[in-house]
């Protein structure tokens, strides 16, 4: 594979960690007519891709090359169908060397990738600083190796991966690393210019993956500084360049919700029950719009969804699940844990965003301490955060 096709197959792969997964409740059906699930249509092109190629695995499963594709192949397709199956799928092709301490590099930069997806950050980091130690070219090895880092909130570690892939991928690609970090490490107003700079240079990203991907953080970050208007047209952007990606449908969901417009929001998630997160986003867009008597379905699926993972020990979906019992069943004092527990595993904005709401809720002003000590100490720029904060200082008798 090409450097560059494998820095844009990676891209698509990055945002499973952030991305709102999708999982099925077990449960009963309420008659024998009832369907389940819609599965994809064999006669689809790219289903049929994909059984060929897990054929050819078939007949020779231990053919690295054949594995590498067919698990490669899968990620993309989990990361864009927002299914966690296929990350099974995915694993299951890495069969033969997934329990090697040191397997093949192209194994362990896959496993990497799909531990990151599991939110199981440490083990990804440990492949990950293997490989770049073997393999000091990889580029795609050292984006991963920023991308999580940033997610657990090692700044310097993930300042110092994006050197690396400055001098391994295209300028675009790089200049994401690179802004991603400092705009959550007190440069956002010079991280995002930057960005919007370098692709509006490049005339936008050839891939759409990728394109969707800056297009998506340059949203954020106007968001995070309160420029509507133009988050919202990057956001509108990004979505005609990848109209179902599902980490940029809850992205702007949220925008949706916090701007008050609980219609548009509803509309733009009600073809995508399926992925647990952007189902919360509907039941949050239809509470907050006034259609509480139309959530009672939404509700019980959800309670559903979560309590099976609970029960699978995942705790990929802590975060929605501490926004649910906060806004939904109005239990501060579960959501709070859930939101601690999240922010010991990762720290981005809308992790900080639910522990704070929660914390504020549930008057436990030291819960908070930990949000508010990293956005000190990493001069974080965020607004909504920010106004949150300031009520912890106005308020500082709770607890």
């Amino acid at each position: 594979m090409k450097p560059g096709v494998a820095i844009r197959t990676l891209v698509a792969a990055l945002l499973a960690c952030a991305g709102a997964g999708a999982s099925a409740a077990p449960r009963l059906p309420a008659s024998g007519a009832e369907v389940l699930e819609e599965l994809p249509w064999r006669a689809d092109p790219q289903q049929r891709e994909l059984r060929a190629l897990r054929a050819r695995l078939q007949e020779a499963p231990r053919d690295l090359p054949r594995a590498v594709e067919v698990a490669r192949r899968y990620i993309e397709v989990g990361r864009r169908e927002a299914d966690p199956r296929y990350y099974g799928y995915a694993q299951a092709a890495l069969g033969p060397w997934w329990d090697q301490a040191a397997p093949p590099p192209q194994v362990r930069l896959l496993r990497a990738t799909l531990l990151q997806s599991e939110h199981r950050f440490p083990e990804a980091l440990a492949d990950l600083a293997a490989l770049t130690a073997q393999q000091p070219g990889d580029a795609q090895a050292w984006l991963t190796r920023a991308t999580v880092e940033t997610v657990r909130a090692d700044y310097p570690a993930a300042t110092r991966s994006c050197a690396h892939v400055s001098s391994l991928a295209d300028e675009l690609v790089t200049t994401a690393c690179i802004a991603n970090v400092g705009a959550m490490n007190g440069r956002l107003a010079a991280s995002e210019r930057l960005l919007a700079a370098v692709r509006a240079r490049a005339g936008g990203a050839d891939d759409p993956a990728v394109d969707a991907w800056v297009l998506t953080m340059l949203a954020e970050m106007a968001q995070r500084r309160g420029a509507a208007a133009s988050a919202d047209a990057r956001f509108g952007a990004a979505l005609r360049v990848a109209p179902r990606d599902t980490y940029l449908l809850g992205a702007y969901a949220d925008f949706l919700l916090d701007a008050g417009r609980h219609d548009e929001a509803a509309a733009l998630l009600a073809p995508h029950a399926r992925v647990d997160g952007l189902l919360l986003r509907h039941a949050l867009a239809l509470r907050a719009g006034g259609r509480a008597r139309d959530l009672a379905p939404e509700l019980v699926e959800l309670a559903a969804r979560f309590d099976a993972g609970e029960r699978r020990g995942d705790g990929v979906h802590l975060r929605e699940q501490a926004r649910f019992e906060l806004a939904l069943r109005g239990d501060a004092r579960r959501a709070l844990a859930l939101a601690r527990r999240n922010w010991d595993v990762q720290k981005e904005t809308p992790d900080a965003r639910i522990l704070l709401e929660a914390a504020l809720v549930a008057r436990d002003v030291a819960a908070a301490r930990p949000v508010l000590d990293w956005m000190r100490g990493a001069h974080v720029e965020d607004v909504r955060l920010a106004r949150l904060a300031a009520q912890f200082n106005l308020d500082g008798g709770k607890g």
